[in-house]
């Protein structure tokens, strides 16, 4: 079975491509470079994807920028640092990208469609502290219903499924399910700065520590 796998490079995209390998899939990768502050996350997505033996692997460009509106996005938005886990769950943070995850579903779809794949796997997780609008079940629902209308396969009764295993997912146990699958922690990359080593400070970098230390274990990246 042919599957589209969001990979950003991340802990949780990461995740998603070995439980897709698991699944028995034949496993097609799509990043996206949208001149995001952390674009050197895609590093980690070629590499991930080599190391996990996608057969394919598509890197798509656009520019975000020209609007940006996201502290990934505008570098006038200043990056949230030091945040406790507290701060984090109080809000939508800076770091929401406007409907990122709805480009990126659009461009998995068109993929998946012109390959004949039978699914999309996104990382997406509703139990993040941060809380993105676009990592909710409500909305996954909503774009499967999105993915049965607007496609020929989904017209003809064959749609492509979203599957989103991590979706309720605490983020341990999200490590804990890479852990047995063999996921190449060492490779992800989960920071949102703008830099070569991992900042430790921002949102993302804090989820995972935190994540990592609750279970008792060392995450083998390195850190500023």
């Amino acid at each position: 079975m042919k599957a589209v796998i969001l990979l950003s490079g991340g802990l949780d995209s990461s995740t998603i491509l070995y439980k897709a390998k698991i699944d028995g899939c034949e496993c097609y990768a799509i990043s996206f470079d949208y001149q995001q502050r952390h674009r050197r996350e895609l590093q980690s997505a070629l590499l991930v994807g080599q190391k996990a033996g996608v057969i394919k692997h598509q890197v798509v460009n656009f520019d975000l920028r020209q609007w940006g509106g996201s502290a990934l996005t505008d570098d006038a938005i200043d990056l949230p640092q030091e945040r406790s886990l507290d701060e984090m769950a109080q809000n939508i943070p800076l770091t929401y990208v406007p409907a990122r995850n709805t480009i990126f579903l659009s461009f998995a779809l068109s993929y998946a469609e012109a390959i004949a794949a039978k699914c999309v796997y996104i990382g997406v997780n509703a139990l993040d502290y941060s809380g993105y609008p676009d990592c909710r079940p409500d909305y996954i629902q909503a774009m499967q219903e999105v993915f049965r209308l607007g496609t020929k396969q989904g017209r003809e009764g064959q749609p492509i499924n979203i599957v989103a295993p991590l979706i309720k997912l605490k983020k341990t146990e999200i490590i804990q399910l890479g852990n047995e699958l063999g996921v190449p922690w060492e490779l992800t990359w989960s920071c949102y700065a703008d830099g070569d080593i991992a900042c430790g400070v921002c949102d993302s970098c804090r989820l995972r520590l935190a994540a990592f230390a609750e279970l008792e274990l060392v995450d083998p990246v390195a850190y500023a």
